[in-house]
């Protein structure tokens, strides 16, 4: 029996769409081309999953839900464990497929995939430790609360960490008793498939992980129905704008894990080089592709140009190329709408007068890479607080630096625009950092260092990033809900329209 992952990895590859346990055909005869950022070129094909396509998948996920549902949390958690194991062991295959199809460097994509199971094996820990509760009321009554999963729960997953977001969401959903259809991106739809696949052989009853791949008129029908109880997406804002807007009209709860243009403060008694390296990495891992980058830094005058000048020395320093060269330390965009919308922020923070720092050097790539979609890391300083580059974000390695003169200035810039996702602040004063996260709104807030993530480590934003959270128990508990059970223990019964004797 051949791997499954080493399958996707062939050139080609279409095995069709993923629900019941097994790869099925689509009804739909259209198709959806996936790149290989890296060079430019088509790398494999998926199908353009139809409504029928949806109902088939939601239909197995509601075959599945009774059996899965009514599996004890230890049971349940015996299967997340053997899931971990499974990715576990496919990690080095996994990590090349990711890489391949969106242009991360494959040393980022280990790193990563290293710490994927444990998102499954949290979980699977939590679960049985959620208990409800027993109290005796007035009147002589007892109040029993107990937890339920929703049933069949749609994951509309993103091009940007296909496999990490996925797990996030979907360890939580199953470790709940739900079962799952997942829609991802059209950008990066391939290895979804994969770890449904994975699943499977990990042992997960048939119809419990299913994926549909498609463009937004399948993540719409997806929305639309009738037994999707729960919708986890992380994508964009306008998208979310619309998921919530049927949701809404659905009357289900949602998590919407949105956009971000995160603020990193360097306050002037900040460790510089512990704040540069903290920067380039906000700012540059996954080429800038993260809803947390630091993309808007902002320094105090004391320090601003010499930080300046150390960050761009070290941006510049920073080696694009091959994503499978362990070498190589950031890769392309995903696309090339990406690649022309950095593009456009580019030529309009010059026009709105900031002075690029980095990125000036022509990009010199072998022949093979060279109709792939990179971009250099591009820094600009003098950005003020009502330009395009420092409120709009740009999902891409362009980001600037704003200099302030004191906490006050430096906590209305962080305030600034729509977003309020991640925010990170670099002070040796943690008494002064704590002052300082108080007062900046934003989901998550990291202290000396960046974009840290766990299991553990709750994860959610306010304002246009979304609301609800990952990670956690609260994430365990979105996708439950809490029944309420009342016992009358006192003796006789009440006759309201004999005495009228009910209450005290």
């Amino acid at each position: 029996m051949s791997n499954i992952v080493e399958e996707f990895l062939i050139p080609g590859t279409n095995k069709g769409l993923f629900y019941g346990g097994q790869f099925q055909a689509s009804t739909s005869a259209s198709e959806i081309t996936v790149l290989d950022p890296a060079r430019g070129t088509p790398f494999t094909t998926v199908p353009n999953g139809s409504a029928e396509d949806i109902r088939a998948a939601v239909s197995a996920a509601r075959a599945a839900f009774p059996a899965w549902a009514e599996l004890d949390a230890l049971d349940r958690g015996r299967y997340l464990r053997a899931f971990a194991e499974v990715i576990r062991k496919n990690i080095p295959l996994l990590a090349i497929l990711e890489s391949t199809v969106t242009g991360r460097a494959v040393r980022e994509m280990k790193a990563q995939m290293a710490r994927i199971p444990e998102w499954l094996e949290y979980f699977a820990g939590i679960a049985p430790g959620l208990e409800g509760e027993a109290n005796y009321v007035k009147g002589d009554y007892v109040t029993l609360t107990q937890y339920e999963p929703l049933g069949p729960t749609a994951l509309l997953t993103p091009w940007n960490h296909p496999v990490l977001i996925l797990i996030k969401k979907l360890s939580a959903a199953l470790a709940a008793g739900n079962t799952c259809v997942i829609k991802p991106s059209e950008l990066a739809p391939v290895s979804p498939l994969v770890i449904a696949a994975l699943a499977t052989e990990a042992g997960l009853p048939d119809g419990v992980v299913n994926v549909v791949t498609g463009d937004s008129a399948t993540g719409e029908a997806l929305c639309l129905a009738d037994d999707i109880h729960f919708i986890d997406l992380t994508g964009g804002t306008s998208t979310g704008r619309k998921v919530a807007s049927v949701a809404g009209k659905r009357l289900i709860r949602t998590t919407m894990e949105l956009g971000g243009k995160t603020p990193v403060v360097v306050c002037e008694d900040a460790n510089i080089d512990a704040a540069v390296a903290g920067v380039l990495f906000s700012a540059f891992v996954a080429s800038g592709q993260t809803c947390v980058a630091g993309s808007r830094i902002i320094v105090h005058e004391s320090i601003y140009d010499t930080f300046a000048k150390k960050l761009a020395q070290r941006a510049d320093q920073i080696q694009l190329g091959d994503p499978m060269d362990e070498s190589t330390q950031m890769g392309p965009v995903i696309c090339r709408t990406s690649l022309d919308r950095c593009k456009q922020f580019i030529e309009t923070a010059i026009t709105e007068g900031g002075q690029q720092i980095s990125g000036l050097e022509p990009l010199q790539l072998d022949d093979e890479f060279a109709k792939g979609f990179y971009l250099r890391p591009t820094i600009f300083t003098d950005v003020k607080i009502d330009h395009t580059l420092f409120l709009e974000e740009v999902f891409g390695p362009v980001i600037s630096l704003t200099r302030v003169s004191n906490d006050a200035e430096a906590i209305a810039c962080a305030n600034a625009g729509d977003f309020g996702l991640g925010v990170s602040i670099w002070s040796r004063d943690i008494g002064r950092a704590h002052r300082l996260s108080k007062s900046i709104r934003g989901g998550v807030i990291w202290l000396n260092d960046h974009h840290r993530n766990d299991p553990r480590s709750v994860w959610g934003g306010v304002k246009d990033s979304g609301f609800g959270k990952e990670n956690g128990w609260d994430a365990l508990r979105a996708y439950l809900t809490k029944k309420s059970i009342v016992i009358r223990t006192k003796e006789g019964y009440d006759d309201w329209f004999k005495d009228g004797q009910r209450y005290g």
